[in-house]
């Protein structure tokens, strides 16, 4: 129990409660001590006021009302002569004086402390002033010990009764602290342990409830994490089905591809100039197919191969891009510009150069057919000290909100409805194993442009 937060807080807040009590025990024993004396001063005043009254008063009563007062002797100030009234035998001499005038609240405390700790029995002077102006000043002499005893007892009932204030305050602050904090923070626990055992359950993400703003602040904080980690683990989960339905089918399709390479001999030797032109295009893509496949199948958990670095034609590689989207164009008034200078070489996989740019130009292509408008894609390059660039740019609608904010996320960054987002997924991919980076520089709605950065000096792969 006590090293529970509710446990430490009953012990800490009893500890807290008896200190403040302790702080006030101290003047209130102080103010006690000046009563009661000032109360023996009073009765000192009303037994020497009697005597004052009658010119004659016997020994017996003279006794009594000293008792009364509870002191020995009594001297009364009431013009400039100071005058004893009353006076008895002391059995000790008196061993200190406490003048009570305009006294200091420290000498008060101060006095009370080492009368509380003197536990020899003394007689001692005290001097106040009369009530009712009954003179100038009062003195009796009077026994320490009734007071010490009076002094030890009020503060015994003081310390009980502090003691019994800090329980009771301390155990409704436990109660209090149960319901308000320990109860919620349980609760949370819970929440959490329980999401741990099945974080993919959307029935187990926390419904914030508490009535403590910081308390509901950290269940919506936690409920925030846990709605994006369940949606991490589900899409986790949606790619690697969806990898295992992808090695499935290259597995199948590299097959039929390297049947359909076995008829592409044929289809060269044919005398036909149009299927003599566009025949290296279909051995060259169907070798890009069969390519693609297998690294799928190599590689199932969606990673791309590291690159086979080699000096290569940027313009043949933008050339084969083009012509391959130029088939699927058709009809459509989409011109293609390559604005590439010739004999531009980059140091890069020939192979996944061409799958990023046609990943650019494609989702471009796409995007301006959808407008049914016409339009342009143009690829242009530059060389610089220590990188190539190169610049796709298109002048389709720009990107939406929603793709221009999860722009490279998988599934979450497609540009045209009935899109995949895997696009632009794949060409960062690509390009970071080339050391590279790729970025979108420009969006409108008057187009599009996109920059891939490929480094001259050492790659790693």
């Amino acid at each position: 129990m006590f090293n529970s937060l509710s446990g430490r807080f009953l012990i800490l807040t009893t500890i807290f409660v008896f200190l403040a009590e302790v702080l006030i025990f101290v003047p209130s024993v102080a103010r006690y001590r000046e009563d009661y004396i000032l109360a023996r001063l009073e009765r000192s005043q009303i037994a020497s006021l009697s005597l004052l009254a009658t010119d004659m008063i016997d020994a017996d009563l003279e006794d009594e009302l000293l008792r009364n007062a509870g002191v020995f002797n009594i001297v009364l100030r009431r013009d400039a002569a100071r005058q004893l009234i009353l006076s008895a035998p002391m059995p000790l001499e008196v061993s200190g004086t406490y003048d009570l005038r305009e006294a200091p609240a420290y000498v008060l405390i101060r006095d009370a402390l080492l009368r509380l700790t003197e536990p020899e029995r003394e007689m001692i002077r005290v001097i106040g002033t009369p009530v009712q102006d009954a003179g100038l000043v009062i003195e009796a002499t009077m026994d320490s010990a009734p007071l010490r005893a009076a002094m030890i007892d009020y503060g015994i009932r003081i310390l009980i009764l502090s003691a019994i204030i800090s329980i009771f305050t301390a155990t409704l602050l436990f109660l209090a602290v149960r319901v308000l904090l320990v109860r919620p923070i349980t609760g949370v626990v819970d929440h959490m342990q329980a999401y741990a055992a099945a974080p993919e359950d959307a029935r187990r993400i926390i419904q914030p409830s508490a009535g403590v703003r910081e308390l509901r602040e950290a269940e919506e904080a936690l409920q925030s994490m846990q709605t994006q980690l369940t949606s991490a683990l589900r899409q986790r989960e949606r790619l690697a089905q969806l990898g295992e339905a992808v090695a499935k089918v290259s597995h199948d399709l590299r097959n039929i591809l390297t049947s359909a390479q076995l008829f592409t001999d044929r289809i060269e030797q044919s005398e036909d100039p149009t299927v003599r032109r566009m025949a290296p295009k279909l051995v060259n893509s169907i070798r890009r197919a069969v390519t693609l496949c297998e690294s799928t199948l190599a590689f199932g958990r969606a990673e791309e191969p590291a690159p086979k670095l080699s000096i290569v034609s940027l313009p043949e590689i933008v050339d084969d891009v083009f012509q391959s989207e130029r088939l699927a164009v058709g009809e459509y008034d989409l011109e293609f510009i390559d604005e590439v200078p010739p004999a531009f070489d980059v140091r890069a996989d020939p192979e996944q150069l061409y799958r990023a740019l046609g990943n650019l130009v494609r989702n471009a292509r796409q995007v301006i057919m959808a407008t049914t408008r016409p339009g342009t894609i143009t690829i242009a390059a530059r060389d610089e000290a220590d990188d190539w660039l190169i610049c796709v740019r298109d002048t389709g609608p720009g990107l939406p909100p929603k793709a221009r904010e999860n722009l490279f996320k998988p599934f979450a960054g497609g540009a045209r409805k009935g899109g995949t987002g895997l696009g632009l997924t794949i060409v960062q991919e690509l390009i970071r194993g080339h050391g590279g980076q790729v970025d979108l520089t420009e969006t409108s709605d008057t187009g599009t442009a996109f920059e891939i950065r490929l480094p001259k000096g050492t790659i790693l792969t």
